[in-house]
């Protein structure tokens, strides 16, 4: 019986890297002598990531074009022209069942390869407002699977398969493992835990936010576990040394401290949104506006209309942010009405309906 070999392709950001793993890990669990490779793109973020989750990757010279005309966009047919050169001899040289992406500049060159050779392709979407890759990619691939509805005016409808966003498996209970959360990060079981997200790379404004305000957190109570991102650490890591405050440019156990917090400030990527759905926490999306299509906006919106979360856009935090905090902290009611909305929203099942997906296309 032959090898089973898939290649997945998606990266630039956390929010790409960790779906493609998280599908990756249930494939190999339904398939254990199966081969996988990883194509990402050169000095972007899953070159280091893919490796750390026990996965060969290779790099595509490739990046994305920026709005005014600058060096790199003179660069672009040449990159463009280099990767798709690239996809080709990968392709031919490790012959895939079936190619996956996730989104991101490297999976647009990869499965247009594979769709021009007649490879199964399955786009994965985790946004609100699909990015310029997956669209174009739509109209050839096999099957598309989704986070959010009413996407058919972006996607072929017949390819569209509503399965959530793949997200981490061991979010899927915490109910036993708030204490063991509270002691690997030493936090205070007596003390609220406010957690702050923005996302891998870091969200300037919410870190400017959260060290302006933190003496008026300290106030209301809480201990706060602030993921500030690595570009940002060096800034805000003297910040330390203030009581009840810890500042981390990573989290490694996501499980854990989503045990410990009691309420959440975050931004509003897809696989955030997605976990929180998942974990039911009480949470304040500060969408950043400096995204495609202001997509974390529309991702937020998606749970605050379904009376899941609160929204505050980043116009607005001067003015309504110390009101809108301390009303969440001090109303229980409003904060188990949030938590269950929320929850309701999960898709625990994603990662294996995703899996049946490309399992269907297998050749």
């Amino acid at each position: 019986m032959k090898k089973h070999k898939f290649i997945l392709s998606g990266g630039g950001t956390g929010g790409h890297i960790y779906p493609a793993i998280a599908i990756a890990n249930e494939l190999k669990q339904r398939f254990p002598d199966a081969e996988f490779l990883f194509v990402g793109a050169q000095d972007k973020m899953e070159m280091q990531k893919v490796p750390q989750a026990g996965y060969p990757i290779e790099g595509l010279w490739i990046a994305g074009l920026q709005r005014k005309l600058t060096l790199q966009n003179m660069m672009f047919p040449f990159k463009l022209l280099s990767s798709l050169w690239k996809s080709r001899r990968i392709i031919r040289q490790f012959q895939p069942d079936v190619v996956i992406g996730t989104g991101g500049f490297a999976s647009g060159p990869l499965l247009q390869v594979a769709n021009s050779k007649g490879i199964p392709t399955v786009v994965q979407e985790q946004n609100s407002y699909p990015g310029i890759t997956n669209k174009l990619l739509s109209k050839k691939a096999n099957a598309i699977c989704v986070a959010y509805e009413n996407l058919e005016r972006f996607f072929p409808k017949e390819k569209i398969v509503f399965t959530g966003n793949p997200v981490r498996q061991d979010l899927l209970d915490l109910s036993h493992k708030r204490e063991e959360g509270q002691t690997y990060f030493k936090l205070d079981p007596t003390k609220k835990t406010l957690l702050v997200l923005g996302g891998s790379l870091g969200a300037r404004r919410i870190n400017q936010l959260i060290a302006k305000e933190l003496d008026f957190l300290l106030e209301q109570g809480v201990q706060v576990f602030w993921q500030c991102g690595k570009l940002y650490f060096e800034e805000y890591q003297h910040l330390n040394e203030k009581p009840n405050v810890q500042v981390t440019a990573f989290i490694d156990r996501m499980d854990l401290i989503y045990a410990a917090a009691d309420v959440v400030i975050s931004r509003a990527g897809a696989s955030s949104v997605s976990e929180l759905c998942l974990v039911g926490k009480p949470t304040v999306f500060i969408p950043s506006p400096n995204v495609a299509e202001d997509h974390q906006t529309k991702n937020a919106k998606a749970i605050v209309d379904k009376g899941g979360a609160l929204l505050l856009k980043e116009a607005e935090l001067e003015e309504k942010f110390e009101a809108t905090f301390a009303d969440l902290l001090k109303n229980e009611g409003l904060q188990k009405q949030l938590s269950t909305a929320m929850k309701q929203l999960g898709k625990p099942h994603a990662t294996r309906d995703i899996v049946d997906e490309i399992v269907k296309l297998m050749r």
